[in-house]
């Protein structure tokens, strides 16, 4: 009877122990699903941001469509980049709670991209979204990947 006792002990031991694991992982896989979502919503909104500026009358701070003003500088500075504080003043990098964000110019006169690094890893890679913005056209488009710093 104490021998039966004991196998039961051990194997609900190693049932809590597995289940436990698998509920770690599972809280783990979310937090960086999440993650993920938060810098896609702040990439688009940045995205936005960018179609704002370029729409937006000269007269009124914006560069009231034309593409020679969709300098990094101008759209950093239109966006709040110029913000962060390891960047200083003109800086084409910001920071917040769900990750770091960097901008620049694919093509010049015609796409600017904004790229999301997110602050949860999982297997040792980060979230990652580049949103890039063809303001000439109104187009945004992400595309989601993993990162490995």
């Amino acid at each position: 009877m104490g021998t039966q006792q004991i196998l039961l002990i051990v194997l609900s031991v190693i049932i809590v122990g597995v289940a436990i694991a698998v509920g770690i992982s599972m809280f783990n896989s979310q937090a960086y699903n999440a993650n993920k979502t938060a810098i896609a919503a702040d990439a688009q909104s940045f995205g936005t941001q960018v179609l704002q500026y370029y729409k937006t009358p000269e007269s009124q701070g914006g560069a009231g469509g034309d593409s020679a003003k969709m300098t990094v500088a101008n759209v950093a500075g239109y966006l709040g980049f110029n913000e962060d504080e390891t960047g200083g003043a003109g800086s084409t990098h910001i920071s917040n709670e769900n990750g770091t964000y960097g901008l620049s110019v694919v093509a010049a006169g015609t796409d600017i991209t904004i790229t999301g690094i997110g602050t949860a890893t999982r297997g040792g890679t980060n979230p990652k979204i580049v949103t890039t913005v063809a303001y000439a056209t109104d187009e945004v488009t992400a595309v989601a990947s993993d990162y490995t710093p």
